[in-house]
């Protein structure tokens, strides 16, 4: 009854999508209606109803507008929140669910271009799913998921990004580099600030395992970097690069 309630709250709230009509009274009831949501997705035993339904799809309005007011990126943060919530059974028909809905493209826009705490939480909700075989896979498909997703990676390193955000980008690059045909290509495309002295220090403050995946990242830059051997010296020089489009050629054989 509660949901259908919040399912009520959020259709009617499509209409409201405008700088004109969307007062600080009607963001505060959306958002309410929506983290009631996020307690329906967290839940074991709802969170497959929830899925059944299709209600994920009701947020996609939220996270779409190109609207930036405080006021829109609150709700955009709070419709992130219910994507987010959905990682917590830890059930990889989740992650199949979201491929299906293309939740990927939109997190990618709001890593772009939206707030601070937007950026955090998509961010994180791209690690999730990478950190799921299907969702690497996905990503890993063709060369355009695989460019789309690195390209935003390497735009957010090249803005400095504060430790908390850097923890989560980095994560995204080492779960890349597990995929044959992607460790290939980053090998080419790490943005050169992931190698530069203060990105380390920013790790250090952050925690020494951050410290020790931007090692492993700045291996594979060098090529420098195989699977299931010890890291070589940091000092040695590097090998010689795979050629231009290696990666887009792998996928076509």
């Amino acid at each position: 009854l509660y949901l259908c309630h919040s399912q009520q709250e959020v259709i009617m709230g499509y209409d409201l999508l405008s700088p004109e009509k969307l007062t600080v009274e009607a963001a505060e009831r959306l958002c309410d209606a929506l983290v009631l949501m996020q307690t329906v997705a967290s839940h074991q035993t709802t969170c497959p109803l929830f899925l059944n339904a299709h209600i994920p799809l009701y947020v996609y309005p939220f996270l779409d507008t190109p609207e930036s007011s405080e006021l829109f990126e609150r709700l955009r943060l709070t419709s992130l929140g219910v994507i987010a919530a959905l990682f917590k059974p830890e059930d990889s028909k989740i992650i199949r669910f979201l491929l299906n809905i293309e939740i990927i493209p939109l997190c990618l826009r709001i890593m772009e271009n939206g707030s601070d705490l937007n950026k955090l939480l998509a961010t994180f909700i791209v690690e999730k799913i990478l950190s799921f075989d299907d969702g690497l896979g996905y990503i890993c498909a063709t060369p355009e998921r695989f460019y789309a997703v690195s390209s935003v990676l390497s735009n957010m390193m090249r803005a400095k990004p504060e430790s908390r955000l850097a923890k989560h980008i980095i994560k995204c690059y080492l779960r890349l580099s597990e995929h044959p045909r992607a460790r290939e290509a980053l090998s080419q495309c790490l943005p050169k600030e992931i190698r530069e002295p203060d990105m380390e220090e920013l790790n250090k403050e952050s925690d020494v395992e951050g410290l020790r995946k931007l090692r492993v990242l700045l291996l594979i830059n060098t090529g420098l970097f195989q699977p299931n051997r010890e890291p070589q010296n940091m000092n040695a020089q590097p090998q010689q690069m795979p050629p231009s489009g290696s990666f887009m050629d792998s996928m076509g054989s």
